[in-house]
């Protein structure tokens, strides 16, 4: 089976979060089943200056009134489709935002177009190559399949949603511009609250809707985790399914990891004080007594709940621990942490930015990853930490609570508890998880039993791209058994 998958960015190119290492990882786990993908992604800065003797295949005269060129290459046993289109995606700052902060103010037209290419690939816009399925990400790519059944395709199209806040909300009077019919602007397809969304088009278009956990699934039904999508999954619900995420256990793996100054095992964990030392150092943190490390490797943001770790920072200090934050994000609370920090020399560290030999590290060198987030899709962080020997403390909400099993005495007693939850979300639900950390930390054999059933989980991709891959097979072969479709293609 040969899968196109439209994204805005995958690992190892480019990241801002999980999306990248999801689409970086999964199509060499649906490999061993027989699903061939290759991924389709903007030409970005980063991701050119990457490219080794890329093969252009196809140029776009007038990508909604652009020039593309299409190029090829594999690299990091992916096979990649790169739209190198100058004025598009070759400038300052990130995928999404600008130096400052601010949303590129074209990014309707940057990911409408990544989303058109996608659908004309798959209307066969390559000779002798033709997706047998795409699968499209999150809001940057949802369009693909509203082009898709512009073009009157009967290739099926699944769209996996990644984080249900980002929708792609833009004015209703770009639908012209987009080369959209204007009855497009209505409640059973792009119409949004007065405006288009991207998002809301490929729910309703798309033959298959996944996102990354089962309980994320049933959260997004609900108008609080839904955010304003609610009714449209209800309507539906028949084909939303979910699958949790997997981690590559090559890339995250304590025993060879490159980023690690001491690599080691779940029967050779005392190597991780050579990790911490190194760590301690490197964040200007006092290595000289056994405190608890807690670390948050993380967007800065409001979802994350990095505001409550703020709040309940200084008591993990008064109590013996330490921490160390590690992202960028909301600027408000970069500077409440900052604050926070500043108040403990050598005992709090906030580092603004993102790295991914340090985000390792991390992992490698502290004793607890803190994850309070107010919603979650998944998480991988906490996947992560599991796999590293690094005891999670997270929030009771969607992969998170589906992902570590608490450590209440009941799941003590029978050894299988991987980490700390808590619920309500908030910041006494979060201070008295810290609280319970801190205490099975004081007792080394506790501790090192959730270090080693923390490592003994398994979360790998292979049973989730089981379950993709029989998503596909399914929708495929709907598609091969349904009569011709004698819809129109678009022309631009």
């Amino acid at each position: 089976m040969k899968v196109l998958s439209v994204t805005s960015e995958v690992f190892p190119l480019v990241k801002t979060g999980g999306l990248a290492d999801v689409t970086g990882s999964l199509p060499k786990a649906l490999e061993p089943l027989g699903v061939e993908t290759t991924t389709l992604l903007p030409g970005y800065p980063t991701v050119m200056k990457q490219l080794a003797n890329p093969l252009p295949l196809l140029v776009f005269d007038d990508l909604l009134g652009e020039r593309a060129t299409l190029l090829h290459v594999q690299m990091n046993g992916l096979n990649l489709l790169v739209l190198d289109a100058p004025t598009l995606y070759d400038r300052p700052g990130g995928p999404y935002v600008d130096d400052a902060g601010n949303d590129h103010p074209d990014n309707w037209k940057r990911f409408a177009a990544l989303s058109l290419a996608g659908a004309e690939i798959a209307a066969g816009a390559l000779p002798g190559w033709q997706p047998d399925l795409v699968q499209t990400h999150d809001w940057q790519s949802a369009l693909t399949s509203v082009y898709m059944r512009e073009m009157g395709l009967s290739v099926p199209s699944v769209l996996t949603i990644h984080n249900i806040a980002f929708q792609g909300q833009f004015s209703a009077g770009l639908l012209t511009a987009l080369g959209l019919r204007t009855d497009l602007y209505s409640t059973d397809c792009l119409e949004y609250f007065g405006d288009i969304s991207f998002l809301k088009g490929g729910l309703q278009m798309a033959d298959a809707i996944t996102t990354v956990s089962p309980t994320y699934a049933r959260e997004i039904l609900t108008p609080r985790f839904g955010m304003g999508m609610d009714g449209v999954l209800n309507e539906r619900v028949s084909v939303l399914r979910g699958i949790v995420n997997g981690i590559d256990l090559d890339i995250w793996d304590p025993a060879t990891d490159p980023h690690l100054p001491s690599t080691y095992t779940s029967s050779s964990l005392r190597r991780k004080r050579e990790n911490r030392a190194v760590l301690t150092e490197r964040f200007g943190i006092d290595g000289n007594d056994d405190g608890p490390i807690f670390s948050a490797v993380s967007r800065l943001t409001w979802q994350k709940g990095m505001d409550m770790l703020a709040e309940t920072a200084d008591e993990v200090i008064w109590s013996g621990g330490k921490v160390i934050v590690f992202g960028r994000g909301d600027p408000a609370i970069e500077r409440q942490l900052l604050e926070v920090a500043s108040r403990h020399p050598g005992r709090m560290a906030v580092h603004i930015g993102y790295d991914e030999p340090t985000a390792h590290l991390i992992h490698g060198g502290s004793d607890a990853i803190v994850q309070p987030s107010r919603f979650e899709p998944c998480g991988l962080t906490q996947l992560y930490a599991l796999r590293y020997g690094c005891v999670p403390v997270v929030s009771r909400t969607g992969g998170l609570s589906e992902t570590i099993i608490d450590a209440n005495d009941a799941a003590m007693s029978a050894r299988v508890a991987t980490g700390f939850q808590f619920h309500p979300v908030t910041t006494d639900g979060l201070r008295m998880a810290l609280r319970r950390a801190i205490q099975a930390y004081e007792n080394p054999k506790q501790w090192a039993r959730l270090q080693n059933q923390g490592m003994k989980a398994k979360f790998s991709w292979e049973r989730s791209a089981q379950q993709y891959a029989a998503v596909y097979a399914s929708l495929t072969k709907k598609s091969a058994n349904a009569p011709a479709d004698g819809g129109r293609r678009m022309a631009f």
